[in-house]
């Protein structure tokens, strides 16, 4: 009796242990895991950390900042981080669209005024818009009055058609100014650049005496 109840006892307590070593080692992997994780959420926060632009060393790839100009009026200026051009670029672009909306106005109301003046139609005289108070069109002016306003219409179209290619043209040098922008972005502008002029012996090779041979001239070199 006494020996099973000693056997009991012992069996119990081994179990007792066991149950403590496999609660510990349980404990000691998921430190372990907690561990291993905190590791690598350090290592991804400083490989995020490095990845981060450093935009005081950041160069613009010309490529990009060409098509970019080329899809968006003023977006290589933005690519290449110079925003004092922006307004530059959009107020040609502004002005010009103005310029040319104005002038086919003009355009459009004086070629309706020389047509009305054309036809001999009473009822249409939209050109007395543009006659001055108390003046009055009549068969001994008529004729001065019809080249007037066809010489304006001719401007006022040529102005117009003018305000357009002007507008092409603030196109492609905002193209070009995010091109080039980006390509001497690499261009050195270091303290290194210096232009030194110095004295020196040339030997123009006129004689076989050295002395007679050699001038005395100015050296200019450029460091870069």
């Amino acid at each position: 009796m006494y020996i099973l109840i000693a056997v009991c006892l012992l069996f119990g307590t081994g179990t007792q242990q066991i149950k403590a070593q496999d609660r510990y080692d349980s404990d000691s992997l998921d430190v372990t895991k907690f561990d291993s994780l905190s590791v690598v959420a350090d290592t991804t926060f400083s490989e995020k950390k490095a990845l981060k632009q450093d935009w005081s060393t950041w160069r613009p790839n010309p490529q990009r900042a060409l098509w970019l100009a080329l899809v968006i009026p003023g977006g290589g200026q933005i690519y290449n981080r110079k925003y004092w051009k922006l307004p530059i670029v959009y107020g040609g672009f502004i002005g010009c669209l103005y310029a040319m909306n104005w002038n086919n106005t003009m355009y459009k109301d004086y070629s309706q005024a020389y047509l009305d003046l054309m036809d001999n139609d009473p009822g249409t005289q939209s050109y007395n818009q543009f006659l001055h108070l108390g003046v009055q069109i009549t068969s001994s002016n008529e004729d001065r009055y019809k080249d007037i306003f066809k010489k304006r219409k001719d401007k006022f179209r040529r102005w117009r058609d003018l305000s357009f290619f002007v507008m092409v043209g603030v196109y492609a040098l905002s193209v070009i100014d995010a091109y080039v922008d980006a390509e001497l972005s690499e261009f050195d502008i270091s303290d290194d650049l210096s232009l030194r002029v110095e004295p020196t012996i040339l030997n123009n090779r006129s004689s076989n005496n050295p002395l007679d041979a050699s001038s005395i001239g100015l050296q200019c070199s450029l460091n870069f």
